[in-house]
């Protein structure tokens, strides 16, 4: 009854404001777990990061490329309770985008935000590509950062889309991307405003593993790196999460295993992740996009989160995703 009540009073506050630009807070209520979906509406594609004492979701707004033109994101101190910021970047603040924006990816630098995002759905001669975009604050407001795409070619057959970006243990920053059943990675330039050369010369490595489709991310482990994707076709019941590891992020890797993907019990289409590590803990949590049971329509996707486990040998075990979520973890 709480739970439907808390239910209730959620989409008074998110739908009943949909207009507005002010930040909306979810009510707090005497609810255990996080519940999945973790807020309402049609989200996908979730970028999930700790900045400070918040935990932070960034996700694709899901719907048709018409209307995807905008970012909202989620903040949190405990994973169970949610604060929207709406609008935090649209296509009237990056003038070269017309069209679907999504799967954004975030990273602190220097006290400023930066948010990679797709545009444009972009194929051979078209304009679009990869963009950034910063904000002094993890909330936004974003704004271009370069006033043009930082990655608008097809190189090794990868679609500039679904970016992954991150900084390794040696201070390098990395860019992982790729449509088309294709992945790339590139070396970013220290100040984000384009790319760097391999030391070989090359700009663009393919490290494409079997079974790759999407969504790329990457952790590093114990000094193992673990490279994720997304598996099968977006909009059917069969989406899923595979994994490989290797001793560089440069692979090679070779698939290993599924991580993430329906239970008919729960929901289908089950992918297009990202992953939370407990700062000071080996703790993890996967951050996810799901379809309800009963929904046909592609966009109609939800943003969840299950807790994600590793056994002796490092390998990844096989998430089970779940209505319940997870429960309250305050940052130390």
């Amino acid at each position: 009854m709480m739970r439907d009540l808390r239910l209730c009073l959620i989409s008074f506050f998110i739908f009943g404001h949909a207009s507005g630009q002010s930040v909306i807070t979810i009510p707090p209520g005497p609810v255990a777990s996080s519940g999945n979906p973790l807020f309402p509406g049609w989200y996908a594609d979730p970028e999930a990061a700790v900045f400070g004492k918040e935990y932070w979701i960034y996700p694709t707004y899901s719907a048709p490329y018409g209307q995807q033109i905008f970012f909202d994101a989620f903040s949190s101190a405990d994973l169970v309770h949610w604060t929207k910021h709406p609008h935090i970047l649209d296509t009237q603040r990056v003038l070269w985008a017309q069209r679907a924006m999504w799967a954004p990816a975030i990273l602190e630098k220097d006290h400023k935000y930066y948010f990679f995002f797709s545009a444009n759905d972009m194929h051979a001669r078209e304009k679009g590509g990869i963009g950034v975009a910063v904000s002094g604050q993890p909330g936004g407001p974003f704004s271009d950062y370069l006033g043009k795409p930082l990655i608008d070619t097809i190189v090794n057959g990868a679609q500039p889309i679904d970016q992954f970006v991150f900084k390794d243990k040696d201070g390098l920053y990395y860019i992982i991307y790729g449509g088309w059943g294709h992945c790339n990675i590139a070396r970013l330039k220290d100040d984000l405003t384009g790319l760097q050369p391999f030391p070989d010369g090359s700009t663009f490595k393919e490290i494409t593993p079997q079974g790759y489709v999407e969504g790329p991310l990457m952790l590093c482990r114990n000094d193992k790196y673990y490279f994720m994707w997304s598996e099968g076709g977006w909009g059917g019941p069969d989406y899923k999460v595979a994994y490989a590891m290797a001793d560089s992020p440069l692979g090679p890797f070779k698939r290993i295993g599924v991580v993430l993907q329906q239970d008919p019990a729960v929901a289908t289409g089950a992918g297009h992740h990202s992953v939370i590590k407990v700062p000071g803990k080996d703790q993890w949590y996967i951050v996810y996009h799901r379809r309800p049971l009963g929904e046909t329509n592609a966009n109609h996707r939800v943003t969840c989160i299950d807790e994600m486990f590793f056994d002796r040998d490092g390998h990844i075990l096989p998430v089970k995703i779940t209505r319940e979520g997870v429960k309250a973890n305050v940052l130390p």
